[in-house]
């Protein structure tokens, strides 16, 4: 460990000074306004001599004599040429182009975009993606993105779970603003208590992600930005109301306080106290709900300074009853009158961020970030009593500069991370305290043509793994015009929160068995495995119109994995993987726009996710091993009134998926092998009636598909049959919504 602190800090110094600078800031004009445009590329032509543009949009770049001909290019920008004559300051603002830096997928305004020139394989969605759909919270903010599925976790929760590269959530590296948000004991739950108007943008990255984030990414990365008191409307209102009970209420206010101070004030809320049980299996189609959701942020920007920092409270508190329509909780809880499930969560989180560029060295920026979340839930299903607290502490500082010149980039720094749990599991306890504290350092090189890469390392102590070095590369190349060819692999190691993460099998009758083998963990070992991908993305011009084509090969090794079997109908075990488990992942992906304003995405997707279990390798339960998917937008053009109608409609299909063993059961309650294929349609139609008001209706499987009896022994659920497991589509039906959106800037 000393050996690679003493490698980082040596690495740090080197770094190339001018004696002369060029001193000047990048502007973007937005609706009229000129804002700074962070990020800008600045470098001489024909020289390796370039730097980017901070926070403020401010650069200064070495200057000699000899240079004339100075290069400001941003992605979706057009790239201007200044010719330069004296080392006065200047200020310059870059015009918005459609040139192929960036491609649009989904609209004209840039909903979702793919990189031509990030080593990573990474699409940002905007809030005009998001707005496709009913993106209550950030489970929902999925649905018109075909690289993550959308899933049901079981038949009484009403909670729907992720999927990326065919594995699970809890291989997902999910955080806000780079700080990781959803893991411990939020992660069954969790995106659930991020709503969606508190979205600004998402970055889905496919594969390892980058070693600055941590160590327990394995299947990738999903950041999610929110929004800034800075730039968010002055006061914005989101109402809400579906045919299946849900209201909801959201609010923004936010204030400049002064020249530096920005201030908001986020405040949401929903509720559904509606019963639904439309199968006449006399459970709950979808669970009543409460959720108060309130947060603070404060932000503070000087640019004389280069200091940048944020500072953010929030509070959480969220109630959830499902089970029997009769279920009575003051007068049934823990008795067999009605079975019956409540989860009261309360959860607070206060997080940092200071930002620091050196107005003299632009390129030399520090990063400073900490979270402290502290998470409650008690809950119970039927019998089953599972409470959990957990403690977090995380902290990360980050050092970026340059060597010698801005095609080769560094970040360094080292991380602590804290995390102290307490569980009860019926009348068992389970309590453990983890930390680790690590150093991780990053080169990225960018010839500001055909090859990007991005390598990194980082070294971790932790109290019960130890020692373990944790490595990744990301690498771009461009054979051709409008084309990217991507290489990915990493390394990712992560705890196994087995009840936190499975909370769904407190939603059954089976019994609960660990197979302690002497690891750490609750007597299991960490999760290791390794993830290779690689990535090709060609535009194209067909008809007059633009495109692009994607291809992706994803495969996931665990070198160990706690398995997760379902196989025998009364038992849930865990244990260690004994053998081989991989996860194979193959999506192509069109995106074109037909004509004008209407524009189309298509893809196909194929999983060969397989486990060796105690009874032989398996297909992983519940796995579609193919998926269609179909998106259509369009929305007519802007009045001078600033009014317009939005359209989209959304299609998916699975096949078939395999259900766990059930040939021990009853005649009367063992299921086929695998499941009917589903198919599911959703519509949306907005109304913008100027750019303060906008009305939206929409609906969720229109074309009424559901799963019958989705709850194994619903008429005996205190039975050893009883399972609510088995879940493969829809149980609620059709769901129409609508709602509005108003906002002053």
């Amino acid at each position: 460990m000393r050996q690679i602190l003493f490698l980082l800090i040596g690495l740090l110094v080197i770094t190339g000074n001018a004696q002369d600078k060029l001193n000047g800031v990048v502007l973007e004009s937005i609706d009229g306004k000129e804002m700074p445009l962070p990020g800008a590329n600045v470098y001489w032509l024909n020289t390796s001599v370039g730097t980017m543009t901070d926070e403020n949009g401010a650069f200064s770049i070495a200057y000699e004599n000899s240079y004339s001909r100075l290069i400001i290019s941003y992605v979706g920008f057009k790239t201007d040429t200044l010719t330069i004559t004296s080392n006065k300051s200047i200020r310059h603002v870059l015009q918005a182009t459609s040139a192929l830096d960036e491609v649009t997928i989904t609209s004209r305004k840039l909903a979702t975009t793919r990189s031509y020139l990030k080593p990573t394989n990474t699409m940002t969605v905007s809030s005009d993606e998001l707005l496709k759909a009913a993106c209550c919270n950030l489970s929902e903010s999925f649905e018109t993105n075909p690289s993550i599925d959308v899933n049901f976790a079981d038949a009484v929760s009403g909670t729907k779970q992720i999927r990326m590269l065919g594995l699970k959530s809890p291989y997902i590296l999910i955080s806000t603003e780079n700080v990781p948000a959803i893991r411990g004991a939020s992660q069954a739950y969790g995106l659930g208590f991020i709503p969606g108007t508190w979205v600004e943008s998402i970055q889905i990255t496919k594969g390892a992600g980058s070693v600055v984030n941590g160590y327990e990414s394995i299947a990738g990365q999903i950041n999610a930005e929110l929004v800034k008191p800075l730039t968010d409307n002055q006061f914005f209102l989101n109402a809400y109301g579906s045919i299946n009970g849900r209201l909801e209420l959201n609010t923004h206010f936010n204030q400049k306080l002064s020249d530096k101070w920005s201030s908001g004030l986020y405040l949401h809320g929903n509720i559904r106290n509606q019963k639904f049980d439309n199968n006449d299996d006399s459970f709950l189609d979808i669970p009543l709900k409460k959720q108060i959701n309130i947060m603070n942020r404060w932000q503070y920007v000087n640019g004389e300074k280069g200091i940048v920092s944020f500072i953010n409270f929030r509070y959480l508190n969220d109630e959830t009853q499902s089970g029997q329509v009769d279920f009575n909780p003051d007068t049934d809880e823990g008795t067999t009158n009605n079975w019956g499930s409540l989860i009261n969560t309360e959860r607070f989180e206060v997080t940092t961020k200071l930002g620091y560029v050196n107005p003299e060295i632009p390129w030399q920026t520090l990063g400073f970030q900490t979270a402290f979340s502290y998470h409650k839930q008690d809950s119970y299903f039927g019998l089953n009593v599972y409470d959990i607290k957990h403690n977090s502490f995380y902290s990360n500082l980050i050092y970026n500069s340059i060597i010698s010149d801005s095609r080769h980039k560094v970040k360094t720094g080292l991380s602590f991370t804290l995390d102290d749990y307490e569980e009860l599991v019926n009348a068992n306890t389970f309590n453990r305290v983890e930390n680790s504290y690590g150093a991780f350092f990053e080169y990225a090189y960018d010839d500001l043509n055909k090859l990007t890469l991005t390598a990194g390392l980082r070294g971790d102590v932790h109290n019960r793994f130890g020692f373990f070095l944790t490595p990744r590369l990301h690498l771009r190349y461009t054979p051709w015009e409008k084309s990217a060819l991507r290489f990915s692999v990493g390394r990712g190691i992560k705890s196994a929160n087995i009840f936190a993460e499975n909370q769904n099998i407190f939603s059954s009758s089976r019994q609960i068995n660990i197979r302690n083998t002497g690891g750490k963990i609750y007597g299991l070992d960490p999760e290791i495995a390794w993830n290779y991908g690689v990535s090709y993305l060609q535009g194209f011009n067909l008809f007059g119109q633009k495109g692009d084509i994607t291809f992706d090969f994803y495969r996931t090794d665990f070198k160990n994995q706690v398995v997760v079997d379902y196989e025998n109908p009364f038992e849930i075990n865990f244990y260690n993987l004994q053998g081989e488990s991989f996860a194979n992942s193959f999506q192509t992906e069109v995106n074109y726009n037909a004509f004008s304003n209407f524009d189309i995405r298509l893809a196909y997707k194929f999983y060969d996710v397989q486990t060796d279990y105690d009874s032989g390798r398996l297909q992983r339960p519940l796995t579609p091993r193919h998926r269609l998917f179909a998106n259509a937008a369009y929305e007519t053009e802007l009045t001078e009134k600033g009014e317009r109608w939005k359209f989209d409609a959304t299609y998916n299909w699975l096949s078939q998926q395999r259900f766990p063993d059930t040939s021990l059961s009853p005649s009367q309650f063992q299921l086929d092998e695998f499941s009917p294929t589903v198919g599911t349609l959703n519509l949306q139609v907005t109304k913008v009636f100027s750019p303060k008001l906008e009305i939206y209706v929409g609906g969720e499987n229109v074309i009424n598909v559901r799963q019958p009896d989705p709850i194994i022994s619903a008429d005996n659920p205190f039975g050893s049959n009883f399972d609510t497991n088995f879940v493969y589509g829809p149980i609620f039906g059709s769901m129409y919504y609508a709602g509005l959106r108003f906002k002053i800037k």
